[in-house]
C-alpha cells in the first residue's frame, strides 16, 4: 500500500471548496442523520444485537467507545443537495499529543496519514469518489501524559479539546493520542455551538502508517482515521441497525448483523440480498480489507457537509 500511496499522491489535485448550511429545531429522536426536524442522539453501537464486547472490538482490540451525543438533525429538504460536481476542501488541524517521545509522530508520518485519508475519499483504492479533499492547516505538539493516555470523557478529552481545538465546524480537528483503550472515536455533524470544542476525531497514534508495530497486519495502514472521518461527515457503521430495514440509512450498503473481524470473504449475516460490505470503510475490518465508500454514502456525506459544516 505504501507504494500505491507514493505513486498516487499526484492524483489528489482535483478537489476544492464549496457551499452553505441550514438549520432546524424541535424534538428528540433516535439518530438517523435525517430527522425531519429537531435533535437526534448518536450512539452508533447501542442498537447492535451483538454483545457489547463484540460490538466494540475485534479480537483484543477495542475499536470505539459507545458514544452518546445530541446533535441537530437534518431535515428531509437537505437531502440531494450534493452531486457529481460537489467539491469541498476541509482544513485539518493535527494535534500531536505525546508522553515525551512516545507518540510524538513526525511530520512525514502525518503527511503519509493525510495522503491515505485523501486517497480513500478520492476513491483511489476503490468505490465512489466523494469530492472531499483534506488539507493540513497546521500541527500542534503537546507533551501531556494525562491527555495522551486518557480516554473519552471529562478528565482528559474535554480539557485537551478545550485547549487545542481550532476553527469552526468546517474544520476537522484530529487528536493523535493513545485514544485510551480504543482505536479512536468521532462525533457526527450537528453538535450544538456550545459543544463545538468537542467536534473532531481522537485517534490512536499507533494506527497511523509507519509509526508502530502495535497493530501490525491489522490496523496499521491509516484506515482508522478514514473510518472516523466517515463518522465526522455523518456516516454510520455499516452494521448499524443490524438486519432491520433502515440499517445504516444508506440504500446501497447491504445489511449486516455484526461487525467484521479480519477480511472474511463471503461473510453474510443477513437474509437480505448482498454479502456483508466487509470492504467498506465503515465496517470494522482490518485496514488492508478496506477499499470503498458507496455512492449512497457519498451522497449522505455531501448533504451533511452542506447542511452542517460548510462555511
Amino acid at each position: 500500500m505504501k507504494k500505491l500511496i507514493v505513486l498516487a499522491a499526484a492524483a489528489l489535485a482535483a478537489v476544492a471548496a464549496t457551499a452553505g448550511p441550514g438549520a432546524a429545531a424541535g424534538q428528540a429522536a433516535l439518530c438517523t442523520g435525517w430527522g425531519t426536524t429537531g435533535t437526534d442522539t448518536f450512539d452508533s453501537l447501542s442498537s447492535l444485537t451483538a454483545p457489547a464486547s463484540a460490538a466494540r472490538g475485534t479480537g483484543n482490540v477495542i475499536r470505539e467507545p459507545s458514544l452518546n451525543a445530541t446533535y441537530e438533525a437534518m431535515p428531509s429538504s437537505a437531502k440531494g443537495k450534493g452531486g457529481p460536481k460537489f467539491k469541498a476542501t476541509v482544513p485539518v488541524w493535527f494535534h500531536v499529543v505525546s508522553d515525551g517521545a512516545i507518540g510524538n509522530v513526525t511530520q512525514t508520518q502525518i503527511d503519509e496519514q493525510m495522503t491515505v485519508l485523501n486517497l480513500a475519499f478520492a476513491g483511489f483504492y476503490g468505490g465512489a469518489p466523494s469530492g472531499f479533499r483534506f488539507q493540513l492547516a497546521g500541527v500542534t505538539r503537546t507533551d501531556n501524559a494525562d491527555w495522551f493516555y486518557g480516554g473519552i470523557g471529562g478528565s482528559a478529552e474535554r480539557p485537551m479539546k478545550r485547549a487545542l481545538h481550532r476553527g469552526g465546524f468546517e474544520t476537522l480537528n484530529v487528536y493523535s493520542t493513545t485514544a485510551g483503550p480504543y482505536l479512536g472515536w468521532a462525533y457526527l455533524p450537528g453538535l450544538p455551538d456550545s459543544q463545538l470544542y468537542l467536534d473532531g476525531i481522537v485517534s490512536d497514534w499507533a494506527a497511523m502508517p509507519g509509526t508502530s508495530d502495535q497493530y501490525a497486519g491489522e490496523f496499521d495502514l491509516g484506515m482508522t482515521l478514514v473510518h472516523e472521518a466517515g463518522h465526522w461527515v455523518n456516516l454510520e457503521h455499516t452494521f448499524f441497525g443490524g438486519c432491520n430495514a433502515k440499517g445504516d440509512f444508506v440504500d446501497d450498503t447491504p445489511a449486516m448483523k455484526v461487525p467484521t473481524s479480519g477480511c472474511p470473504e463471503g461473510k453474510d449475516t443477513c437474509s437480505d440480498p448482498g454479502l456483508d460490505p466487509i470492504h467498506n470503510y465503515m465496517d470494522y475490518s482490518f485496514d488492508a480489507c478496506y477499499n470503498q465508500f458507496t455512492p449512497g454514502q457519498v451522497a449522505r456525506a455531501q448533504d451533511a457537509w452542506l447542511f452542517h459544516r460548510a462555511s
